[in-house]
């Protein structure tokens, strides 16, 4: 048998391949036949090191198992969704949602980390974020099925949440502000800002598998359009109109339970890369004033504040009560929208409702104006600081059961 030395050069690989493609037909038992063998694995070692096998994106590992089953694209419709959405996957154009890697998991057996390859590509987490993984509610987010429930779960925490952040769109769609302390925010200085964060997340992976009927333009949010749809709140199942209105304005309402130390009522964000607007409200207080006023308060910093740029305002409207003289600005010029559109200035002048105000004087007013009793009701209560007055006017429990709310 020859002399057999390392192998650690480029040089070295090529020597050796070609000495193990003059012995190929070594027999069995032979000196030659023991020097293929010693080769081949020298050769494998080297190979491992320096030119490791990557894994396959997840668009590969796919229709890798679609020609593999006999599938074509129709019948992954089931895991995926619509046929559209089976395309834009195929495509490359959309990532995968975790409701997605979940079923393609589960049903055609490929691996997960294949699947969730975006998540720790997606600009390399570890290395582009100082976000500390062992801070996120990690085990109420498995409760509640935002992330996968598995054992040792916080050991698995940069895992699990980067699945979400996948399904959420990548790396780019994470709101980084929000991981930072921003008293100007009306934010409760008591807020878990890495619950904050996860709830961000999961209401932007709700939006991806929410289909939009129009496509947003630029500018289309305007007082008008929030004055339009506050006359929707006269009707009894003006939740969901509005919810269908704005999905023609190309607009994505969702609802996400809060999760403890979050504080919030609602948020403005923006899907990844210029995407759609998502207004997300938590529905703590499942009252028809509440929701009116939260979702045209985040519908105003649409139109007011989106810039194009990835904003990220998220609100606690219990501080509305008690304004810092050190609060963003933005957060007054929403309330006046909103404000404006539900009643305006004019018209609350003609309602002497203020110090005389009644259950039948508010109900006859809110007819009068053609919103929902609750509005004027509402208003009534700030106005006055009385939040114990005209409680049965308020719609108490009548928003969730109207609208899909993701616990």
């Amino acid at each position: 048998m020859a002399r057999i030395t390392p192998i650690r050069t480029e040089a070295d690989h090529k020597a050796a391949l070609a000495r193990i493609d003059v012995l190929m037909d070594a027999v069995a038992g032979t000196p030659e036949a023991d020097e293929l063998s010693v080769l081949a694995d020298l050769v494998e070692a080297y190979e491992a090191k320096h030119f490791p096998i990557e894994l396959p994106t997840p668009v590969e590992a796919i229709r890798f198992r679609m020609e593999q089953a006999g599938l074509e694209p129709r019948d992954l419709e089931p895991y995926i969704g619509s046929r559209g959405k089976v395309s834009e996957v195929l495509s490359g154009k959309q990532p995968l949602t975790l409701a997605m890697i979940r079923a393609l998991h589960t049903h055609l057996g490929i691996p997960a980390e294949v699947l969730v390859a975006d998540a720790s590509s997606a600009g390399n987490i570890a290395e582009t974020s100082s976000l500390d993984w062992g801070r996120f509610p990690i085990n109420e987010m498995a409760k509640r099925g935002w992330i996968r429930s598995v054992a040792s779960a916080n050991a698995k925490a940069r895992d699990l949440i980067g699945e979400l952040i996948a399904s959420a769109g990548g790396m780019k769609a994470v709101p980084m502000p929000l991981c930072r302390r921003n008293d100007a925010m009306r934010q409760n200085a008591k807020t878990d800002t890495y619950a904050l964060l996860a709830w961000c997340l999961k209401a932007l992976a709700a939006s991806r598998d929410q289909k939009l009927v129009g496509s947003y333009k630029a500018d289309s949010i305007t007082l008008d359009v929030l004055t339009e749809l506050s006359k929707l709140s006269a009707h009894e199942d003006g939740p969901k109109r509005a919810r269908d209105a704005l999905s023609g304005l190309g607009v994505h309402l969702v609802c996400v339970s809060h999760l403890p130390k979050t504080y919030l009522d609602g948020a403005a964000l923006r899907a990844v890369e210029g995407g759609a607007p998502i207004v997300a409200l938590t529905l703590r207080y499942d009252r028809i004033d509440n929701f009116w006023f939260s979702l045209l308060h985040e519908l105003a910093h649409v139109g007011r504040h989106f810039n194009g740029a990835a904003e990220a305002f998220v609100d606690d409207f219990s501080l509305r009560e008690a304004p810092s003289r050190h609060e963003d600005p933005r957060e007054n010029e929403a309330d006046e929208w909103a404000e404006e559109a539900l009643i305006s200035r004019d018209l609350w002048a003609t309602a002497g409702l203020t110090s005389h105000a009644s259950y039948s004087g508010i109900i006859a007013f809110s007819q009068r104006i053609g919103v929902h009793p609750a509005i004027v009701a509402g208003r009534v209560r700030h106005q006055t600081r009385n939040f114990r007055a005209f409680a049965p006017l308020l719609g108490t429990g009548e928003v969730r059961k109207q609208l899909e709310v993701t616990q």
